[in-house]
């Protein structure tokens, strides 16, 4: 998911992070990419040097090849993002012990969903997002099923390159909690229950694909309850419309990258 970084050159993986004797592969979307967030290693990607998979791979002493790209979709693991950046599945090889994926979000639009909720007039002015969305009914539960067995084709191409590697789908943030908090993010409260639903099902969908393929879900979602877009300055892990800190709008800014990394760690390390 990507609305919007700046980085010293295109595309491509970033640097291996020097380490120990374990290597790491993080693919995924801007949810592991950190658009904004810290030094940005890739311009076309809007890679954070700080994101989640390094703060993991330090905590782990583990070398990182780390090829997530905001704007990802589960195509962009076997084929060319904008037709020139490698698949990200090619970062994974033979020697490979960690693989990390975080990705499904952009399959079903979910940036433009947000994007298309944010309301300038409060209830009971405008129009509920979610009613002209799901006018003829809400497809979320249909497109994450159709996005499923993507992830986990993806998961055993990945068994097949590295058969001896561990591979961790790995879900998205909690974004809000409850009811929202209009004005301050312009989402009314009916809406912002429905996005965080849509979140939860796709983690759901995501936890289903890990069972299915032989990989480990790690649940980012629950430790981030109460600091999500809502939260106060000091306990906020992800920005609203307009960042209270340097991040890309409704994405982890550098609290929620270190403690979503310290929970991937943890899940990982074991």
């Amino acid at each position: 998911m990507v609305m919007v970084g700046i980085g010293p050159g295109p595309g491509g993986a970033a640097p291996a992070s020097a380490a120990g004797s374990l290597t790491m592969v993080a693919l995924g979307d801007s949810s592991a990419a950190g658009p904004l967030v810290g030094t940005q290693n890739s311009l076309d990607c809007l890679r954070s040097s700080s994101n989640w998979p390094a703060v993991a791979a330090r905590a782990l002493g583990a070398q990182l090849t780390d090829v997530t790209c905001s704007g990802a979709t589960t195509a962009d693991l076997t084929g060319k993002r904008f037709g020139y950046i490698a698949p990200q599945l090619d970062a994974v090889t033979a020697d490979t012990d960690i693989v990390t994926v975080a990705i499904g979000a952009n399959d079903i639009n979910m940036g433009g969903t947000v994007v298309g909720c944010t309301q300038p007039l409060p209830e009971p002015y405008g129009v509920s997002c979610k009613s002209w969305m799901t006018a003829g009914g809400d497809t979320t539960d249909s497109q994450l099923a159709a996005v499923r067995p993507k992830i986990v084709d993806a998961v055993n191409r990945i068994h097949a390159k590295a058969p001896g590697a561990s591979v961790h789908l790995v879900g998205y943030l909690r974004y809000w909690d409850e009811t929202g908090c209009y004005p301050t993010d312009p989402i009314w409260a009916v809406d912002a229950e429905w996005l965080q639903s849509i979140f939860d099902r796709t983690n759901a969908m995501i936890r289903q694909a890990a069972a299915e393929s032989g990989a480990t879900y790690i649940d980012i979602a629950t430790p981030s309850t109460g600091h999500g877009v809502c939260a106060p300055y000091a306990s906020k892990w992800v920005e609203g419309l307009v960042p209270t800190s340097v991040a890309a709008p409704y994405h982890p800014n550098q609290s929620g990258m270190d403690a979503a990394g310290a929970v991937v760690a943890s899940a990982i390390g074991g």
